[in-house]
């Protein structure tokens, strides 16, 4: 490579002078000092004293998975005519399963026995006993009376109604720990919605008369269930999960596939997991030094007169 020599109108500086300039700026600037040692140990300490964010200890979250109804009273009977109960404690054992195997290793099914409303509050006195950090009951979902069809199947007659499908969360708003409620059933439902699941739309429709609810979130699928039993009087973060409809012919056959409880396990899972990372302690309250109130101002004439 050529090299271009130029011409300059003025001599060259010494190499002692050009070192001494660049040792002048330097200094000015601060940029030719290395940072005390001190000043480096502070900014280490500083960094170390802060405090870690809180993280999930999986091994000590505790989970309540309800399994809704009882065998004396299975709830919904399917299209099939098959108890809504047995569709409950098999998707409910799938979902410990999956929880355990994700290290959440506190997690109970909770069967309870009896009929109807006795059986409500059994399953809320054992769930306040145990006082998990999570309360989640599981359901699967029918129609009122009055939207059903009839239809043979093999050999008998039976129900249905294919109008409506797919999974509904609830929260009730009596619960005391709602707003951790609502987090969780957001949570959930969109966890079941990043995995192609249409949540029940019909809900928040006047035709529901009675059973119209408030929806909260329409990408999650969230509704406001207020009077539910084991929403209202648990006293943990608590929701319910209808994961879909099995009066509906064709989703019925979904809901009883090992692939569709598997689904609804990855989702329940991956929602309790955020749900876990997301809960941080209480932080301690300080007591706030008290201010005496200034006392009003009297004049000494004032005063004597008193």
């Amino acid at each position: 490579m050529p090299t271009f020599r130029g011409k300059c109108s003025k001599p060259h500086l010494g190499g002692a002078i050009v070192a001494s300039i660049v040792a002048v700026l330097l200094a000015s600037t601060g940029l030719g000092h290395a940072a005390p040692a001190e000043d480096l140990a502070k900014d280490t300490s500083s960094a170390a004293s802060k405090p870690a964010l809180p993280k999930c200890d999986r091994s000590k979250f505790r989970i309540i998975l309800d399994v809704g109804h009882t065998a004396k009273s299975p709830g919904a009977a399917s299209s099939r005519n098959i108890d809504e109960f047995e569709f409950n404690l098999r998707l409910a054992k799938r979902i410990g399963e999956k929880l355990k195997a994700d290290g959440f290793s506190e997690t109970t099914v909770l069967v309870t026995e009896g009929k109807a409303k006795p059986s409500l509050m059994k399953r809320v006195a054992a769930a306040n006993k145990a006082n998990p950090d999570l309360f989640l009951s599981i359901h699967h979902d029918s129609v009122p009376d009055g939207f059903l069809e009839d239809w043979e199947f093999e050999g008998k007659p039976r129900h249905f109604s294919d109008k409506f499908s797919g999974y509904s969360v609830f929260v009730s708003e009596q619960n005391p720990h709602y707003k951790a409620s609502l987090m969780f059933a957001k949570m959930l439902g969109d966890q079941m919605a990043a995995r192609d699941q249409q949540f029940a739309r019909q809900y928040d429709q006047m035709f529901m008369g009675k059973y119209q609810r408030l929806l909260l979130d329409i990408d999650a699928g969230v509704y406001r269930y207020d009077e539910l039993i084991v929403l209202r009087k648990t006293q943990m973060p608590a929701v319910l999960l209808e994961a879909g409809s099995i009066i509906n012919r064709d989703e019925e056959l979904v809901m009883d596939s090992q692939e569709y409880r598997d689904l609804v396990s990855m989702a329940v899972s991956s929602a309790v997991s955020e749900f876990c990372e997301a809960r941080t302690p209480a932080q301690p309250r300080v007591a706030q030094p008290q201010v005496p109130e200034p006392k009003p101002h009297v004049s000494r004439r004032a005063a004597r007169k008193r």
